[in-house]
């Protein structure tokens, strides 16, 4: 049973001239006026062959350095600025939406990052001078006489 309203003779061959012009789903559904997941339902009971379309990544490149937290307020701004933009589709601006979810999060757990990085210093400074003490004592106990030695003389 269709949720929407039927598909036209006409969008179905429009739909098959977009898909094979490699035509991002945001445009086929705004050209369209149908939603996104109403494209891809379709375009997955025509049969249709998409290579541009897949929603899932096998793995996520990792960089080379960390943005900064500069880099991310960066982005959200550039999100916030965006999205003041009218006549944006429903997909950009959910696209726009992750991008400023992701830069909060990421700038809160770059952050929490860069705190730990700082106890972690501490800790190493607090271990080297244990270390430091211990020697020092160690050398004071061997250089102490013994107080049974000292009963015996």
């Amino acid at each position: 049973m269709t949720k929407g309203k039927p598909w036209t003779i006409d969008q179905e061959t429009e739909l098959r001239k977009l898909v094979e012009a490699n035509t991002p789903i945001d445009l086929i559904a705004t050209k369209l006026g149908k939603n996104p997941p109403a494209i891809f339902v379709k375009i997955h009971r025509l049969g249709l062959q998409t290579t541009t379309y897949k929603t899932t990544v096998s793995s996520i490149p990792m960089p080379k350095e960390l943005p900064t937290a500069e880099d991310a307020l960066r982005r959200l701004a550039g999100a916030m600025q965006m999205a003041c933009t009218p006549g944006l589709s429903k997909v950009e601006v959910d696209r726009l939406h992750v991008v400023a979810i992701l830069s909060k999060n990421y700038k809160e757990a770059l952050a929490d990052f860069i705190r730990y990085r700082e106890i972690e210093a501490k800790l190493i400074d607090m271990e080297q001078k244990y270390d430091k003490l211990l020697e020092q004592t160690t050398k004071n106990h061997e250089n102490k006489p013994d107080s049974n030695q000292m009963a015996e003389t």
